[in-house]
């Protein structure tokens, strides 16, 4: 019986449609529109500083050669007279304006307050504000000098050794050097939760073949005629309930794997994620024996199983991440959509069997409770 129907399903083109071509679609479009979101870092455009120093000494110029020679973003550094810069700033959008005090140096070596006047332009963006983070990241390494100074006239030492103790500390290198490490934060990718929640929303379609194939023979009275056979009682509903079953894997793995090679994201073990596959096509067929009970047609059932689907796809985060707190918070916890994500984002961050015991026990939990209330809802297709 399983076999019979599992042929028919793959002959009707509906089920390619619907289980394939459809979620593979709309993943492409959806990464197409959001995928640029998730690139994980920010494109500089090149700024231009408008500045003065008339310091006579060392470190006005390097402050600025330091700002001229940035790394991670191309600046261009115009002098301009004093009276000038906060003007030329403004008329021609220059992304900053720096204006040095001539005694800048001096202030230092021998721990004098100074200031440093800092322009923004009226178009002050990303760029605007990396440069004057770098600027204010070089004025508390040469302020350093400045403690050191007076730190050292604190000491009672000479004052012929304060101006070079106040140079070295103002330019010598950090006493801790620090490197940009990646936690596992056992979140998917914009993309792989595109991904990944396009694959759980048309599971819920795929796992309702089984019950159409039911219902539509019910329709054309084929049903009774097997019940009339010598199968065990459940028979029947369990076949076509393990249809659906073998179609949501199926379709599901297809999904997963089509959605990381194209999209080149990566879910982690294909063991781990196959158990997490198995549980929510569990739950999604699950589903099907609440409509089959409670519908009295094939159409009525594809409504149902739309509606259903759609409502637990978009609340599990099939689109968009649904924030909610609270008992609703709680509420959607316990969609098995939400939980096949999550459960994904930890084997994606190196999670393994232990790691998905939650989102395993919502899901089969889930199913079992569906399963169960199945049972006690009324047949409304027998009183047909």
């Amino acid at each position: 019986m399983v076999a019979n129907d599992l042929r028919q399903r793959i002959r009707d083109k509906s089920v390619l449609i619907f289980s394939l071509l459809v979620p593979l679609a709309l993943m492409g479009v959806l990464n197409l529109s959001f995928g640029g979101f998730d690139s994980g870092s920010a494109t500089l455009k090149p700024a231009v500083v408008i500045a003065n120093s008339e310091d006579s000494g060392p470190l006005g110029s390097a402050l600025l050669e330091a700002v001229d020679s940035l790394p991670t973003m191309d600046v261009t550094v115009r002098r301009a007279a004093a009276g000038d810069v906060r003007q030329e700033t403004k008329d021609t959008g220059a992304d900053l304006g720096i204006i040095l005090p001539a005694d800048f140096t001096t202030a230092l070596s021998t721990g004098r307050a100074f200031s440093v006047q800092i322009i923004e332009g009226d178009a002050a963006g990303l760029e605007t504000g990396v440069l004057v983070s770098v600027v204010d990241g070089l004025l508390q390494q040469f302020s350093a000098g400045t403690v050191t100074a007076t730190a050292g006239e604190i000491a009672g030492l000479p004052h012929g050794v304060l101006g070079g103790l106040a140079q070295q500390a103002a330019a010598g290198t950090p006493a801790l050097t620090l490197s940009e490490g990646q936690a596992s934060a056992e979140q998917l990718s914009l993309k792989g939760t595109l991904v990944a929640g396009q694959t759980g929303l048309f599971l819920l379609f795929t796992v309702g073949f089984g019950v159409l194939g039911l219902l539509a023979e019910r329709e054309e009275g084929t049903l009774a005629r097997l019940q009339s056979t010598p199968v065990a009682a459940g028979t029947i509903i369990s076949a076509k309930a393990l249809v659906g079953f073998i179609l949501g894997v199926a379709a599901t793995t297809v999904l997963l794997t089509a959605g990381s090679v194209l999209f080149g994201v990566s879910f982690g073990s294909p063991a781990v994620v196959a158990l997490l596959v198995l549980a929510v096509a569990a739950a999604g067929t699950s589903l099907t024996f609440i409509v089959a009970r409670l519908v009295r047609s094939a159409e009525q059932a594809n409504i149902a199983q739309s509606i259903v689907a759609m409502l637990l796809g978009i609340a599990g985060g099939a689109f968009f991440p649904v924030e909610a707190s609270g008992f609703l918070a709680t509420l959607m916890d316990l969609n098995p959509i939400a939980a096949f994500i999550r459960g994904l984002g930890i084997t994606a961050g190196g999670g393994g069997v232990p790691d998905i015991a939650t989102p395993l026990a919502i899901m089969l939990g889930f199913a079992a409770v569906a399963t169960l209330a199945s049972r006690l809802l009324p047949d409304r297709g027998v009183r047909a």
